[in-house]
């Protein structure tokens, strides 16, 4: 399954930044995913539930920002939203030159730590 290992990426680069942080949980990460990425958000989610047992991740929320598929044409210049299945051919001029300018991405875009209990008490104290 394709989101699996997307889920076990991610969880393994939010580990490794939360051992360089010190955090020792993860409440929400934001993926930005864009809509020819392949990704099926359900299948994702469940995943990435599935995956995070046992991690500082435990109980965190993923939360997925969809980025939408556009296209600009090199001939004129023309830029449009590129629909399912992808056509890159230009509907302004017909050409063939064209650049996919957004909707692959799978990027963290942030990640929110848990506030640290014993940290948030000697605050309120001291």
């Amino acid at each position: 399954m394709h989101e699996m290992s997307i889920a076990l990426a991610v969880i393994e680069q939010v580990e490794r930044a939360a051992a360089e942080h010190g955090a020792r949980a993860v409440e929400e990460v934001l993926l930005q995913v864009g809509q020819l990425a392949g990704v099926v958000p359900q299948a994702l989610d469940f995943c990435y539930e599935l995956a995070c047992a046992d991690t500082v991740l435990a109980g965190s929320t993923l939360t997925v920002e969809p980025v939408a598929a556009r296209a600009r044409c090199a001939d004129c210049g023309r830029e449009w939203a590129v629909g399912m299945p992808p056509d890159l051919g230009c509907p302004g001029c017909g050409g063939a030159h064209t650049e996919l300018l957004a909707g692959r991405e799978l990027r963290i875009l942030r990640v929110r730590w848990a506030a640290d209990p014993v940290l948030a008490r000697a605050d309120q104290e001291g």
